[in-house]
């Protein structure tokens, strides 16, 4: 037995028992009542910051307290594509590591490198998931591009706009020259 604690290992040890023992997927308790909680996916423009830490852990106290309360409680994990925001990642990693931009590649090497993007940072988020031993169930984890979701969006959207909730109007925009679109990000956010 150590003399000395070493956090680092104990703490893999029992999540990666808690993992494989499946104990944190729902529909283990299939006559409890049902609790969920849907991670508000986290951009794979990056890793996750100190408010993402804050935040899933108010919600792993949620779901655990909720699972002993004996509901069969869902965590569901998942990343979101960012599009435009992940799409300025990736060029500015091009243009500063090879001084080639997105047109220099073509529409479907450019896009195999943003999907290289995605999987480098959607595993590094998954790992600091571990790190901080989120009670997630990862068995049924998302990202906003999968297969299903571009349709639910659609039909959302077409609700949306017959509940006249979505229309078109003469606004004033943010409108940014470089990207040639309207953004929600400012530049000086894409920088290093």
């Amino acid at each position: 037995m150590p003399t000395t604690y070493d956090p680092t290992s104990a703490e893999k040890k029992w999540y990666d028992a808690w993992i494989e023992g499946g104990y944190f997927q729902a529909g283990r308790r299939p006559d409890a009542p049902k609790y969920t909680i849907v991670i508000p996916p986290p951009n794979v423009t990056g890793m996750l910051h100190i408010g993402h830490a804050l935040d899933y852990t108010l919600q792993d106290i949620l779901i655990r307290f909720k699972r002993m309360q004996g509901f069969d409680a869902l965590w569901l994990p998942g990343t979101d594509h960012a599009g435009i925001a992940t799409q300025t990642k990736v060029e500015q990693k091009l243009r500063e590591e090879e001084g080639k931009s997105r047109y220099d590649y073509g529409r479907e090497a450019f896009l195999e490198k943003v999907w290289d993007w995605k999987e480098h940072y959607a595993g590094t988020i998954r790992s600091q998931w571990a790190k901080m031993g989120l009670s997630l169930d990862y068995s049924r984890e998302r990202f906003t591009m999968d297969e299903a979701f571009p349709k639910r969006f659609a039909k959302c959207f077409v609700r949306l706009y017959d509940k006249g909730l979505i229309y078109r109007g003469k606004r004033i925009i943010n409108w940014d020259p470089a990207a040639r679109t309207a953004l929600s990000i400012s530049r000086s956010n894409t920088k290093k």
